[in-house]
């Protein structure tokens, strides 16, 4: 990410630009985020309401790993928890990468479904640990008469983990998304048709264009997504919700029923997809354009001459990563002409070559939007991947964990990427994609071509984010947007009850036709009888 004074300058230009939209009176707005690089871009939320004057107060945990107590654009509720949420440990994923990596060494059927089986147990328990989040918060009475107290205009929250959803609810405010990811996987699926012919469903590395067994495996991921979110991670908010509504209230229709859902996907990088009137597209709301580097940096960068250099950064997953493969990363890297930045945190690889830079932290948008900068190796994390797109830096991919396949599948379908299987990864292989993308214009041309399609837009899409959410303080909600689909039973959101009737008309009609003629033929056999005696 860019530095403070990069934000500042974009901050100020979204507060200019939207003096021009219809003003709203400084708000209250209660934030419900989710811990780690979520927090990132909900922070940039805040930091741009705050500047419209808005008054902005973030609820977590005394353990938030990102999320600090005292900020100067919020403040905040801290919520005192018997445990860490597994999500706000600096390990956790670096954790299961390494497990990830070990299983898929071993190759053995059994070791993949105990792997399986851990990563549902991990993702019940971190739901359990979140749904404890709202039972301390509607125990606290003292805690709800100040938060009832301070007069909240609306709630702004990311359902990936959707405590905050409900206390929405009891207070009964409007409420925004900032979204990609929900219980079930990707926010369109709850809350926008999704045909499965050509939606490939959380989970299912698959372009929009599927053959038969495309489809198959995406039905199949889809029904296995909607059991484990309803068996596994619903379980503990539907507790809460019995618990302080009453049965006639349903824990999906509160999801459901968000006034605006931010969502963050442009369709320069997703597949197209039907969508709806509440759904807003902020996709790349982060970028910005680069500032000049630090001396030593631009040093640095400036001695690669005509070469140019490449970007690194897999983030903190780098360090999951074994020390036998960032070896042969670094030994395809000694073999380049180009300099190399590298963000690299965990233990020193071996084969470092003289023109590789080790850094644990980097200005990742100004150097991604330095004229000297040649591509950029990455494991597909969507900032990352929008940040290539925003200054079109073509990548060579090695996804790691969850959504990190499908998003470098949706680039590599572009020609923008070339991907690499960080367990297939040898110094040979990782040389030859360095070279083919930095040596095969399509691959720069075909990102410069994303990039004019992703900057040409009446405004960024953080004002857009930005007059959304007034927009619902304005006008209390947005429930016109909003389809009522998600109160219809099944039976008759599926229209079963209507081919049912429609079915029954057709089989009595058929049954009075077939009736009608074995009546006839009864009557002209009985009167050819006589004639015949």
């Amino acid at each position: 990410m860019g530095s403070v004074p990069g934000l500042s300058v974009l901050l100020l230009a979204v507060s200019v630009s939207l003096l021009t939209s219809p003003s709203v009176q400084a708000g209250k707005i209660l934030v419900f985020p989710v811990d780690g690089s979520h927090w990132i871009n909900m922070d940039l939320l805040i930091q741009s309401l705050h500047a419209r004057g808005h008054e902005v107060t973030v609820v977590r945990t005394a353990t938030s790993w990102y999320i600090k107590e005292k900020a100067p654009h919020y403040r905040s509720i801290t919520v005192v928890l018997p445990e860490a949420i597994s999500l706000e440990k600096q390990d956790f994923f670096v954790t299961l990468l390494v497990k990830m990596l070990a299983i898929q060494k071993q190759q053995g059927t059994l070791m993949g479904f105990s792997f399986y089986w851990e990563i549902l147990g991990a993702l019940s328990k971190i739901h359990q640990q979140a749904s404890l989040l709202g039972e301390e918060i509607f125990e606290n009475k003292t805690l709800m008469q100040s938060i009832r107290d301070t007069h909240f205009d609306m709630v702004l929250l990311d359902p990936g983990l959707p405590v905050g959803v409900l206390l929405a609810h009891e207070l009964k405010l409007p409420t925004v998304f900032n979204v990609r990811w929900i219980t079930s996987g990707d926010g369109h699926f709850l809350v926008a048709p999704s045909p499965l012919s050509y939606v490939p469903t959380s989970g299912h590395v698959a372009s929009d264009k599927m053959h038969f067994g495309q489809r198959f495996k995406n039905t199949l991921h889809y029904f296995l997504n909607m059991c484990i979110d309803r068996l596994i991670v619903c379980p503990p908010y539907d507790r809460l919700v019995d618990r302080y509504f009453g049965p006639d209230v349903n824990f999906y229709d509160l999801l459901q029923g968000a006034d605006i859902w931010l969502m963050r996907v442009d369709f320069v990088f997703e597949f197209p997809r039907p969508t709806m009137p509440n759904i807003i597209y902020i996709g790349g709301f982060q970028c910005k354009p680069f500032k000049p580097l630090s001396s030593e940096l631009e040093e640095f960068v400036q001695s690669s001459g005509e070469h140019g250099f490449i970007l690194m950064s897999l983030g903190t997953l780098v360090q999951g990563l074994p020390v036998e493969i960032t070896s042969e990363i670094a030994a395809a890297f000694a073999q380049i002409p180009q300099k190399v930045i590298w963000r690299h945190a965990g233990e020193r690889p071996n084969n470092l070559g003289n023109n590789t830079l080790l850094v644990k932290w980097m200005p990742q948008n100004d150097l991604l939007g330095h004229p000297k900068i040649k591509a950029f190796v990455a494991h597909g994390g969507a900032n990352g991947i929008y940040e290539s797109i925003y200054h079109g830096v073509p990548m060579i991919g090695i996804p790691l964990l969850f959504d990190q396949f499908e998003n470098v599948l949706r680039l590599e379908t572009r020609g923008a990427i070339k991907v690499v299987d960080a367990t297939k990864l040898t110094r040979q292989n990782f040389l030859e994609a360095i070279q083919e993308v930095i040596q095969n214009p399509s691959y720069r041309n075909t990102m410069k071509h994303l990039s004019d399609l992703h900057r040409d837009k009446p405004m960024h899409p953080l004002e857009t984010a930005v007059f959304w959410i007034e927009f619902v303080m304005r006008h209390k909600g947005a429930p016109h947007l909003r389809t009522e689909s998600y109160k219809m039973p099944k039976y008759a959101y599926y229209s079963v009850d209507v081919i049912g009737f429609l079915l029954a008309i057709l089989l009595l009609l058929t049954a009075a036709v077939v009736g009608s003629i074995r009546f006839l033929c009864c009557r002209l056999c009985r009167r050819r009888k006589p004639k015949q005696e």
